[in-house]
Order: structure tokens, then sequence, then C-alpha cells
């Protein structure tokens, strides 16, 4: 089974090469470099803080949005076209293809927040961009797994995406939403109230963190090394159970 996998992930991260992803990654984040200095030029004060800040957040939502785009569109893709199926046919167990896949996609994921990360070396002084790189590279696996489960899940690659950037925006700002249901102006004791905090809370038990992952300030103003293990902690989890749980719809499927 482990060089079955590796095979696979072999041809995965090898598909992705084929298809530019590493020029779509340098070309997307050279053009988030550009937009950084161009702001910059607009600051009054803390001109080089503002542009890397600005530049954490521009490869974050670039590299979050190329890999979903390249795990839902592969997977979706090779169903369709029974490529899946045929692979699948040969001596190969599902578990080994779909833990090939995964490998396959965060080697690529991995690939893309390397790119990043050095080019937030360029505008950052010192060793801030790797601890930001680090964590950069955990955030776009939890994300790759989540889009391989959804493309596995849906059928359609619209219908995919939606749902892994769904999944990002909540797991992003569920710590805000949070904050605002446990602090209200009114409606304090409400049944309402109680029952909507109980559901966010629930929802944030389930979701990871990442507004703890890739921070902007860490570029900005320093530090992230002592927030890596929590990232890493939260990281192999959800690789975990996303794992499982594409492992059960894949076996549950009839192809």
């Amino acid at each position: 089974m482990p060089r079955q996998a590796t095979a696979v992930a072999f041809y995965t991260l090898l598909e992705g090469l084929r298809n530019r992803l590493v020029w779509l990654a340098v070309f997307t984040g050279l053009a988030a470099v550009a937009a950084s200095v161009f702001l910059r030029g607009l600051a009054i004060t803390e001109g080089a803080q503002i542009q890397a800040v600005l530049l954490a957040a521009f490869l974050r939502l670039a590299g979050v949005f190329i890999t979903a785009v390249f795990v839902t569109t592969t997977m979706t893709r090779e169903f369709h076209d029974q490529a899946a199926a045929l692979v699948l046919s040969l001596p190969l167990s599902r578990a080994a293809y779909l833990c090939g896949k995964l490998a396959g996609f965060m080697l690529a994921a991995a690939v893309i927040g390397v790119l990043f990360a050095l080019l937030a070396a360029l505008s950052t002084p010192g060793g801030q961009w790797l601890p930001w790189g680090l964590s950069l590279i955990c955030e776009l696996w939890i994300v790759a797994a989540f889009s391989l489960l959804c493309a596995l899940t849906f059928s359609q690659i619209a219908a995919a995406l939606g749902a892994v950037l769904g999944f990002y925006l909540l797991a992003r700002t569920i710590a805000v939403l949070q904050l605002m249901a446990h602090t209200p102006l009114v409606f304090a004791h409400t049944v309402s109230h109680r029952f909507i905090v109980a559901a966010l809370d629930a929802v944030a038990f389930a979701l990871p963190r990442l507004d703890e992952f890739t921070r902007s300030e860490w570029l900005a103003y320093g530090g992230g090394w002592r927030d890596l293990p929590p990232v890493a902690e939260q990281t192999a989890v959800y690789l975990a159970l996303l794992t499982a749980a594409a492992l059960f719809d894949l076996y549950r499927k009839n192809l």
C-alpha cells in the first residue's frame, strides 16, 4: 500500500506541475506583491507594516483559492471521465488511492506555501516569514483535505468549491461570531439568544480555528513561533478526521 500510494501521489503532483500550477502561483504572488507595494505608497505612517499585512492577506487568500480549485477540479474531472474507476479497477485499494491523492495534493499545497513564503521574505526583514510560511502550509493542507472530501461528496465543481470556500470563511470568522454572540447589546437572556450561542459554540467546536493560522501581524511585527505548536496539533487532528470522512465517502460509492 505505501508504494501504491506513493505512485498515486507522484502522478498527482506531476499533474499539478504540468497544469502550470507553479506558474499560476508565481504570477499570483507577484501580483500580490505589486498590489501591496502600491498600497504602501498610499500609507501615511507604518508603510512597511501595512505592506506586510496586506501582502500576507493577499497571499493567504490566493493560496487557499488555488489549492481549493486544483483539488476540486482534479477530483471531479477524474470521476466524471471515469479515470478514477479505471485506476481502481487495477489491483489498488481505495485507501491507497485516496491517501495517495491526498499526499499529492498536500505536496502541491506545500509547493505553493513555499513559493508564497519566499515572496513574503522579500518584503519582510529577518526571519519573520518562516513561521508564517509554515503556518500557511498547514492551513493549505487542511483546505486540500476538505476540498478532497467535498469533491467526493458533491458531483459538481461549483458545489464542491462553494462548500470549501464557505467552510474556510466560517472557520476564519467563527471566533468573531462567538464574541458577538456572547456579548450582545440586547436580547441577552432570551431563549433565542441562548440557542444561537449554543449553536455557534457547537459549530466552533467542530471547526478548526483558522483565525489562529497564518496571522498577518507575524509578518509585520514578528512572532509566531509560540503559536506554531497549536497550529500543528490542529492540522494533525483535522487531517486525520477529514481523511477518515473521505475514506468513508469513497468506500460507500458504487464505482
